[in-house]
């Protein structure tokens, strides 16, 4: 990677006042930014200082905060809540820089930071705004994760380049340091899509008397031949940041049910959101269970703004468009609410809410628990058995499996004969049998063999209507679910719905035999049902998030079909089995002027025509074929078990022909062709020959693309 200077810059000479670590420089004036102190994000610092160690090992860290006149630990100044100045940003990159004797590092930081500093929500919010062009757009929204001391503006950006401005502050000196760690950061956008680095231009420098500084870059195109555009690595990325961020979901669950008391419980909400969300400030803001004054948690702000704002936001009030706020809910009750604080006029990046959602769900569920633990510390074998639980289910891989430990666990908590989990299908109207303890073999294989339906049950559909515990027994149901009781030889049933987010996603039920039960449901047996089934709801919805992410790295987000690498995972396993006697066909599908769909309907009609192409080829093809978008405008199919090539070019036909008639957008009827290239794959498969296939069948495409170019030529000469 190569990248222009500005005029003035460390590289030039050792005697740069900025590279030499020495007395404090650059302090803000009093009245300064909103947060005070606050300025830096422990990200900026973690990214440093994991720079410094890679390059010189633990001794260049202490020296470097030694020679920066910094007290803090390492722990201290990277804690997810602990924001630093900007004169302690400035001394630390100086003294960084005089350690390392580099005059280039801290350009270097900032291009390494996508590894050293960047957390895996961080990664996941920017690679979903899709490309360069729209992240770049984005970034003045970014801003304020990492610093409150500068305002950036995007002046000009398109497919492959972009100019932005980046502007200090009023009151603060400027650091010709901080503006090489910018042009370092910004070089890294391309790279966040498998592109390579950013190429960056610097002529104009806060440090040489221009308003601000301004940067051009410059990034390359994605290449349209997929193989060629490095998704191993593009996909890689996204991947782990994904399992980085599950990991910090799962142990928030384990960290937040493992609290002994509710302090510590809120202590780490509010540590948990600020790993989450990067912001200057937080704050955690929750009724009191018996009626007292409210619990308030901040970081960032002074006691008396998190009080006044805290009283705000319970009695319904407004922090405005800078505040990222979030209900702290669960099924039970809602406990108050979390929020995320930036400067004035900035707004984020967009996907904060739903980071600082997740955090917050756990954190009803841990409240829930913690209040009923702490209402019934007399019942020491009970809270056992809860917490038990809840390390059980916060490791539970999948709905499967946390229905189980549920099932399994309710006995000994409710005291009931027998319990069960059910889950709810909104789209069949049934209740399904996930798991079931405490029944004979045939009266379990009966019960998770038989959906009950709400159009024929009262019961169900109560439940799911109304959301409320049922009680049920043998005297007063239904006939249905009389005939039920009396197959499963069951006489009293207490179901409680599991919910979360407002979502109904089943039932917990527990269960007695004639003579058995309780002289009464409603008290005790109930209060132990929904605190195991509102662990149970926040679970499920765990392994639902887990799902989705699974299917997300595998899956196009736009149309749903499987991505290149899911697609390459089929291809392969299908030539697994490929030979003479099994042929396989790759069918390369490419629209015809997409482009001019984009140009003239816009990228939202571009959308909707990817997803209505992607519904055609569906319809079009049979069991067991793949269809898989690679990506913008290309599909691809794999076709096992063709009987020759006449069969492939048979079914290439068939997917060209869903392109016949036109396609309804924006109400009005396009047309839009295709071309369709095909390869054969019929010897025994020699390693993997996936790639080669897909060439084939691109190369096929072209020569399809030509022959309808010739063609329409011929006819508009005639």
């Amino acid at each position: 990677m190569t990248a222009r200077r500005p005029v003035r810059s460390p590289a030039s000479g050792a005697d740069d006042p900025e590279v030499t670590a020495g007395p404090p420089i650059d302090r803000p004036v009093p009245g300064g930014p909103a947060f005070g102190a606050r300025e830096t994000s422990p990200a900026t610092v973690a990214a440093l200082l994991s720079y410094v160690r890679s390059r010189g090992g633990a001794d260049a860290v202490t020296a470097t905060l030694d020679r920066a006149g910094v007290r803090e630990s390492v722990d201290q100044l990277t804690d997810s809540a602990h924001w630093s100045s900007y004169d302690t940003r400035i001394r630390l990159f100086a003294a960084a820089t005089d350690v390392l004797g580099d005059p280039a590092t801290m350009f270097s930081v900032g291009a390494a930071a996508l590894r050293n500093g960047l957390t895996p929500s961080v990664v996941l919010v920017l690679r979903a705004m899709g490309s360069p062009r729209q992240l770049i757009r984005r970034l003045p929204g970014a801003v304020p994760q990492f610093t409150t001391t500068s305002t950036m503006e995007v002046l000009e950006s398109g497919p492959t380049s972009a100019t932005m401005s980046y502007r200090l502050h009023a009151g603060y000196t400027h650091s010709r340091l901080d503006c090489q760690y910018a042009q370092g950061l910004l070089t890294v956008v391309p790279t966040l899509f498998g592109l390579p680095a950013a190429q960056i231009v610097h002529d104009e420098c806060e440090s040489d008397g221009h308003p601000a500084c301004i940067y051009h870059l410059t990034w390359g195109r994605r290449s349209r031949l997929p193989w060629r555009r490095g998704r191993q690595a593009d996909a890689g990325l996204e991947l782990e940041a994904l399992r980085g961020q599950l990991r910090g979901l799962q142990s928030a669950a384990t960290e937040l049910v493992a609290s002994e008391d509710l302090d510590t419980a809120v202590d780490r909400i509010v540590g948990r959101a600020a790993h989450a969300v990067l912001a200057p400030a937080h704050l955690l803001a929750l009724r009191s269970a018996t009626g007292g004054p409210p619990l308030v948690r901040s970081s960032g702000l002074a006691a008396a703004d998190a009080d006044r704002q805290a009283e705000l936001l319970l009695g319904g009030g407004d922090l405005g468009p800078e505040a990222v706020v979030v209900e702290v809910a669960s099924a039970r009750r809602s406990h108050g609410y979390l929020a995320a604080l930036y400067g004035t006029g900035h707004l984020g990046m967009g996907g904060e809410r739903a980071l600082l959602a997740a955090y917050a769900g756990h954190a009803a569920a841990a409240l829930d628990l913690l209040m009923a633990l702490e209402d019934s510390r007399v019942q020491a074998s009970r809270a056992a058995a809860l917490l038990g639980l809840a390390h059980t289910l916060a490791s539970a891989a999948d709905g499967t499996e946390v229905a189980a430990v549920v099932a399994d666990a309710l006995p000994g908590i409710v005291g009931c004969s027998s319990a069960a989990v059910m889950t709810w299908d909104p789209v069949a109207g049934l209740l399904q049998g996930r798991a079931v303890v405490g029944l004979d073999e045939r009266s379990r294989q009966f019960f998770l063999g038989t959906p009950l339906a709400a159009a024929t049950m009262s019961e169900v559909e109560s439940l799911v209507r109304n959301r409320t515990p049922r009680f049920i027994s043998e005297q007063d149901s239904s006939p249905p679910m009389r005939d039920l009781l009396a197959v499963l030889q069951l006489s009293d049933v207490v179901a409680v719905p599991l919910i979360t987010g407002g979502t109904f996603l089943g039932v917990a039920t527990a269960s007695w035999r004639r003579g058995e039960a309780p002289d009464r449901l409603d008290g005790d047996v109930l209060a132990r049902l929904r605190g195991v089934g509102d662990q149970a709801a926040t679970a499920l919805d765990k392994a639902r998030l887990l799902e989705a992410v699974r299917h997300q790295a595998t899956h196009d987000v736009l149309t749903g079909l499987p991505n290149r690498a899911l697609f390459s995972r089929r291809l392969a396993d299908q030539l697994a089995v490929a030979g003479p006697e099994s042929p396989l066909a790759v069918l390369f599908c490419d629209l015809d002027r997409f482009k001019e769909v984009n140009d003239t309907l816009g990228h939202a009609a571009g959308d909707e025509l990817l997803r209505q192409v992607a519904g055609r080829l569906t319809g079009a093809v049979r069991p067991g074929d793949t269809v898989g978008r690679l990506s913008g405008d290309e599909f691809a199919l794999v076709l096992p078990a063709v009987e020759d090539r006449a069969d492939a070019e048979r079914l290439a036909e068939r997917v060209a022909g869903c392109f016949v008639d036109p396609f309804l957008l924006d109400g009005a009827a396009v047309p839009v062709q295709a071309s369709v290239g095909v390869a054969l794959h019929t010897a025994h498969p020699s390693g993997d020959q996936g790639e080669e296939l897909l060439r084939q069948a691109d190369t096929d495409m072209y020569r399809a693309k030509e022959r309808g170019r010739r063609l329409g030529a011929e006819r508009r000469r005639g």
